[in-house]
């Protein structure tokens, strides 16, 4: 089974940092793409920066130039480094990662969701 279990959420002042890490495991094939998601309180989620499986990185307008995406193909590893964090991100950041795994039918191109975690940054 794959699983996606992520780390490094926490409480951080405004201006300050975290890193964020998610980790992939199963039977996997390939992963396409890897994505980090956000959700606050009221709000929908939103999707805040993406990674090919080449390095394309995109981001929301409201995080560009304070994070970066990331990944290491060999770890099956995706990291939001979040700098200049401000009072506007604290949210539920979720993992995301669409890949390939191996089925009875053969590869089958699927989504999967990390569990979660908490980013909350004070003023």
């Amino acid at each position: 089974q794959v699983q996606l279990v992520e780390f490094g959420g926490g409480l951080v002042q405004a201006g300050g940092s975290l890193r964020l890490s998610c980790a992939a495991s199963g039977s996997i094939s390939r992963i396409d793409a890897m994505n980090w998601y956000r959700q606050a309180p009221g709000k929908q989620r939103e999707l805040v920066a993406d990674i090919t499986s080449g390095g394309t990185t995109n981001y929301a307008d409201s995080v560009k130039g304070r994070f970066t995406i990331s990944r290491d193909n060999a770890k099956n590893t995706a990291y939001l480094q979040m700098n200049s964090l401000k009072p506007e991100d604290t949210a539920v950041y979720y993992c995301n990662a669409v890949l390939e795994i191996e089925t009875l039918l053969g590869r089958s191109v699927r989504s999967y969701w990390g569990q979660g975690t908490q980013v909350t940054v004070s003023s």
